[in-house]
């Protein structure tokens, strides 16, 4: 499971997908609708947030956002839209390490993103983060 820090919109076609369900189980995670990955480090921040199923809604609601600018047809029906907006905060190192790690995968299943990709000096975050500095988080398994 890999909930990105990251913009969605530097995801390819296999990563939003995945990244939509994989955020889906994190959702059912901290409603208590499911017994596995209640551990899972990436869920680390979303647990320790102020309103937790307030934070995972409101992430759904952008990649949600994304995938229809991309032409996707995900069931936003699925997003709980009553969630009051949250700003968590990332690293400017964890945002770094995310794209190094998301270059790799583009490498070799989408070429063209990984030179795009590759060139870009600004890292933009998924929306609800609000960048700091700092070192590659301690929930990351590096």
């Amino acid at each position: 499971m890999r909930i990105w820090s990251i913009h969605p919109k530097y995801l390819d076609a296999k990563g939003i997908v995945a990244l939509w369900r994989e955020t889906l189980l994190a959702k059912k995670v901290l409603e208590g609708k499911t017994k596995g990955y209640k551990n899972h480090p990436q869920l680390i921040r979303f647990k320790n947030s102020f309103r937790a199923l307030d934070a995972i809604n409101q992430y759904l609601a952008v990649v949600y956002e994304n995938s229809l600018e991309r032409g996707y047809k995900f069931d936003g029906s699925k997003i709980n839209r009553d969630f009051k907006p949250i700003s968590l905060t990332v690293t400017d190192r964890q945002l770094e390490y995310e794209m190094n790690h998301l270059l790799m995968k583009l490498e070799n299943r989408a070429p063209e993103l990984y030179h795009s990709h590759s060139r870009v000096t600004q890292i933009e975050p998924h929306p609800m983060f609000r960048i700091i500095n700092g070192e590659i988080e301690e929930w990351e398994i590096v």
